[in-house]
């Protein structure tokens, strides 16, 4: 029947039989589990006395089961479900395989005889069992049992209850006992399912005769098709009234904010609607404040440019921009800076639109500009208030730039973002919004650029021979270099959603402003100022950096050519060539 053992493993015994642990380990890890109430396992590697690598083939070989790596197992979602997902995550178990005579059930701890003999009901046919990491085991489980089937099923159910006789939305939207509501279970399997798949936005978009939910997960919708396209203004007006919005009002643009906590985290989401076509498209961006402090380390950063960025941070005055377009993760740095900065003896003021993470003793301040309260309204009054420190969610017109870089002169630490392409265009930007020359040079001290790129899946990582176009500007980037790197890329699998991509790393560029730099841009010269930049040694754009990802196999040549444009890396190459020809010739010239 099955190859399980039935009889209770003794699992701290027999580490210290087989010289893996100490007694005096096991009695501490004992008592460590009394106080925690974790598996005996657990304990013994949050303590450090075991690695999670050396548990799994000690219960592999002691127990004669296999070790599944489920990063590269292609299962089944259909056979995974034959275990309710309920089961599952309590038991931390998945059916893997099935056998003309058996099951394969992977588990993260099979000496768990009560889960074994609880999964066994739920098969006619016995179960082998084989042991598996539980943090590949969760990842699969979220990834297998998401909400989309209960989405569909709850959006029907809404859609028989709106009908005109017997549906009162008002009564349902203003009920006390919401908790039945389809509506609202409706919109819990939304953000469920979305933070389940680790979705940064919510897009719902009614069209001519379907309901489309999308989302943003590693910076790429998906979508989810549905053809009860009625049910959107209740879900609409579920959600304004969430927001504090006006749910009569269907002609304007609206924007609002709700905390809603879902599996113990909670969760800022940011609202807007807009009026289109078919109705109102909403979209939601979703902010984890329960995820721990921002922090820097945290951010991807490479070390190098990590440790130059903390030096220029605890500087005591001098502005820092921190730049790239929409979504490539500028917040996210910014925070991470506050919150390092963030001791009793500095005192911060931020002036955004909207605040995205509220931060303690940090004097967080909401603009308004349909009541007059734009940023340079309020960084004035700001500057009044003794701040050391200064973040500006946005450098969005001159006024607010000369104030900020007139702070940054007389003592103060500013941070701001700009919408740009790079580090070195940064500074041109500045001087193009009317800002002097001499006033950039003097209190710009670094410009960030940064960008997201997507990190190939493991679970189908494989080789990739680069096709003809990207060989051709490879050849000219990497020359010789090229024939000993092996580039990869993903081919698509179940555990990334056939995508060949599941997260994504930080791709940073670094340009601190140097005393040639800054006489180019007192002069007005932007070409010099860019010649300048280029020729400075700890100067790597971005493109080099991404591609650096590429040779290490953690990012595809696809993601390179996106984030960072061919033409630039092209550009760059084909320039410094140009020069090396140039000295060349002028060298030759001379000994003619």
């Amino acid at each position: 029947m099955s190859q399980a053992p039935r009889k209770k493993i003794r699992i701290g015994d027999l580490l210290v039989e087989n010289r893996i642990i100490s007694e005096n380990q096991l009695m501490t890890a004992l008592a460590e589990q009394k106080k925690s109430g974790h598996k005996l396992g657990r304990a013994l590697m949050e303590l450090g006395f075991v690695t999670e690598d050396q548990m799994l083939d000690f219960l592999s070989r002691q127990l004669q089961i296999p070790y599944i790596d489920l990063k590269h197992y292609k299962y089944d979602s259909e056979i995974v479900k034959k275990i309710p997902e309920t089961l599952s995550r309590r038991y931390r178990a998945i059916a893997l395989a099935e056998q003309p005579d058996s099951f394969l059930v992977g588990m993260a701890d099979p000496t768990d005889i009560f889960a074994f003999d609880e999964l066994s009901k739920s098969f006619k046919k016995p179960i082998r069992l084989a042991v598996l990491r539980e943090s590949e085991l969760l990842r699969t489980i979220d990834t297998v049992f998401r909400k989309t089937d209960e989405i569909s099923n709850l959006a029907e159910e809404l859609e028989e209850e709106l009908s005109d006789t017997d549906f009162n939305l008002e009564d349902l939207l203003e009920t006390d006992d919401i908790s039945e509501a389809p509506v609202v279970k409706l919109l819990q399997s939304i953000f469920e399912d979305a933070l389940q798949m680790g979705a940064s936005d919510i897009h719902i978009e009614p069209d001519e005769h379907v309901l489309r939910i999308r989302q943003r997960i590693d910076g790429v919708l998906q979508e989810q098709e549905m053809k009860e396209k009625r049910i959107v203004n209740a879900l609409v007006s579920r959600l304004k009234l969430m927001s504090g919005l006006n749910i009569s009002e269907r002609r304007l643009p609206q924007d609002g904010r709700f905390n809603i906590r879902i599996k113990g985290h909670s969760i800022d989401v940011r609202l807007s609607t807009m009026p289109i076509q078919h109705g109102e498209s909403v979209v939601m961006r979703l902010l984890d404040q329960s995820s721990g402090k921002l922090d820097l380390e945290k951010v991807g950063m490479p070390a190098d440019i990590l440790k130059r960025f903390r030096s220029i941070i605890h500087k005591p005055h001098g502005m820092v921009l921190v730049t790239g377009p929409t979504g490539s993760g500028k917040t996210t740095t910014l925070y991470g800076a506050l919150n390092e900065l963030n001791q009793p003896e500095k005192k911060i003021i931020t002036v955004e639109d909207p605040v995205e993470y509220r931060l303690p003793r940090i004097n967080q301040v909401q603009v308004h500009p349909k009541v007059g309260l734009t940023f340079a309204k309020v960084l004035r009054t700001a500057l009044r208030q003794d701040p050391d420190i200064v973040l500006i969610g946005e450098m969005r017109d001159q006024e607010t730039a000369e104030i900020g870089l007139r702070a940054s002169i007389t003592g103060h630490l500013v941070l701001s973002t700009l919408h740009t392409n790079d580090a070195i265009s940064t500074a041109i930007r500045l001087v193009d919004m009317g800002i002097q020359g001499y006033m950039v040079a003097t209190s710009l001290e670094a410009i960030i650029a940064q960008r997201l790129v997507r990190k190939i899946c493991d679970g189908c990582i494989t080789d990739h021979q680069p096709d003809v176009h990207e060989g051709s500007w490879l050849k000219e980037l990497l020359g010789d270099e090229l024939n000993s790197i092996q580039f990869k890329k993903g081919m698509g699998c179940p555990h990334c959603n056939n995508t060949g991509y599941h997260g994504r790393i930080g791709v940073f560029e670094l340009l601190e402003l140097n005393n040639d730099m800054a006489d180019a841009l007192r002069r007005g010269d932007s070409g010099e100022f860019a010649q300048q930049a280029r020729n400075n040694p700890d100067f790597r754009s971005l493109g080099e950096n991404a591609l650096d990802y590429a040779k290490q196999g953690i990012t595809t040549l696809e993601e390179v050519i996106r984030v960072s444009g061919e033409n630039e890396l092209l550009d760059a190459k084909m320039s410094e060539l140009s020069e090396e020809k140039s000295i060349s010739e002028s060298v030759d010239g001379d000994y003619s």
